[in-house]
């Protein structure tokens, strides 16, 4: 396996590791992870991680994101 090309596609890697991201779910985050900053997207996977203990913690993910575009 090659390693990613670009430092966003090594983000959205570890990002769908630690939240466990549906298969689904996974070109979203690569979208996301190009898309936005780098800091925004380490906040609220932070966020997420200490927030979300239960449940789909790709959904609330993807809710502190919506709310960093709103910004």
């Amino acid at each position: 396996q090659k390693p990613p090309a670009y430092q966003w596609q090594d983000l959205a890697l570890r990002v769908i590791k630690e939240l466990n991201i549906p298969s689904f779910k996974r070109s979203s985050i690569f979208k996301v992870c190009k898309d936005y900053n780098r800091n925004d997207i380490e906040k609220a996977l932070d966020d997420t991680k200490e927030l979300c203990l239960e449940g789909d913690k790709w959904k609330y993910f993807f809710k502190l994101i919506s709310e960093e575009k709103k910004k």
